[in-house]
């Protein structure tokens, strides 16, 4: 019954999270989009209230015309809308998500004990710690060397290096799920940090000083503006690594951290051409479609150079090998009871009575034989020809008689 509770905090959780990560998302590209898209207003009146920027648009039936100050209005409104609780629900969600499914149940989900056989509590740790770590030298790297010249090249070269040896620790010492899962949370981590110690403090200290009257210190809006566009680039790579969990054929590659990383790069490649190209639609930067391009070439040859052996084919004549039931219960008694059994039923299945499994065939198959998600991080040390065995029995019609 606790598994049964369990797994609807989880649904629901999750529910939350992608809810208010579109929200966050939503919100963030519109804004890259509308600063890319803003044309001299033409208009002498706009002109002479400071504004620097302008876009008309037309959606729902309706004419918008956004318009952007060189610095503020005259007299800055007493509503003002404030983008944030997007991203610090998004991020609370999504922890709260992590800890349930990996930190709770670190031993099944966080360990693979092929790569390091250590306890639930260091491993815990040493995950907590990459949040923690990413963001500070990020922090660190941006404070240090953003505003010198040519600042935003050298903390980006710095900032995917430091990735790359992120996301090589991690499968190096993670589950592969684990580890996808935890470099995307960590840049994700790092996107919610940018928000809340810089962009959202920089903007209230504008708000105030312009308010009372005072100079406005330039460092706030450039220092936001700088995290908001590392925000936009980590978009896609985080979008990837949350949903890599579906692909096991990724994670379980011998070499999953260059997997990842390749997939990143295509992702903020394809990012970057569209952020370019509503300045190129303007005439004010050139053609983005490079960048696309590099992007899918990047996906494809990803694609070519993980592509798995062509297996065997049986010998000509040869009869089919029959599977019985009996077969298959035993390897679901050594490979599966443990969490599919009497004692427990992780995701309300059960497989050590006929009937259950007869329930549950399609998805036995999909899972332990397709996706070879099951048993978790194989955990149970299921094998090749085991699996085998499963697709045979399923794809002869799945009898348990």
């Amino acid at each position: 019954m606790e598994s049964y509770y369990l797994d609807w905090a989880n649904l629901l959780l999750r529910w939350v999270h992608v809810i208010t990560a579109v929200a966050w998302i939503g919100a963030s590209f519109y804004f890259v989009m509308l600063d890319n898209s803003l044309e001299k207003p033409e208009d002498q009146e706009s002109l002479d209230k400071g504004v620097g920027g302008e876009q008309w648009a037309v959606h729902g039936g309706g004419f918008y015309n956004m318009q952007k100050y060189l610095l503020a209005p005259k007299k800055v409104p007493d509503h003002l809308h404030w983008s944030y609780w997007e991203s610090y629900t998004t991020w609370i969600t999504g922890f709260s998500l992590f800890t349930m499914s990996y930190l709770w149940n670190a031993s099944t989900y966080l360990i693979d004990k092929s790569k390091m056989d250590w306890q639930p509590g260091a491993a815990i740790g040493v995950a907590l710690a990459f949040f923690v770590v990413f963001w500070m030298v990020y922090d660190g790297i941006c404070q240090i060397f953003g505003r010198r010249k040519n600042g935003d090249t050298i903390v980006g070269v710095l900032i995917a290096v430091f990735i790359v040896f992120a996301t090589w620790l991690a499968c190096y010492l993670f589950a592969g799920r684990a580890a996808f899962l935890l470099v995307g949370a960590m840049m994700a981590t790092t996107m919610s940090g940018n928000v809340f110690f810089w962009i959202i403090p920089g903007q209230r200290k504008n708000v105030a000083a312009l308010r009372a009257g005072q100079p406005v210190d330039p460092v706030h809006g450039q220092r936001g503006k700088q995290r908001s566009v590392h925000n936009t680039y980590f978009t896609l790579p985080v979008l990837f690594s949350m949903l890599s969990n579906h692909y096991s054929f990724t994670y379980t590659h011998k070499y999953n951290w260059i997997v990842l990383l390749l997939i990143m790069l295509g992702g903020a490649a394809i990012r970057q051409f569209f952020v370019v190209r509503h300045r190129f639609k303007l005439g004010n930067a050139g053609n983005p479609l490079p960048y696309a391009l590099f992007g899918i070439a990047v996906l494809g040859l990803t694609i070519v150079w993980m592509k798995p052996e062509p297996a065997a084919e049986p010998a000509l004549g040869a009869p089919a090998a029959k599977v019985s039931f009996g077969d298959v219960q035993k390897v679901l008694e050594q490979r599966c009871y443990m969490c599919h059994g009497a004692a427990m039923q992780m995701k309300n299945v059960r497989l050590d009575t006929p009937d259950q499994v007869a329930a549950h065939a399609q998805g036995v198959y999909q899972q332990v034989v397709v996706t070879k998600i099951m048993p978790m991080n194989n955990a149970t040390g299921i094998t090749d020809a085991e699996r085998a065995l499963i697709g045979k029995w399923f794809e002869a019609g799945a009898q348990t008689k």
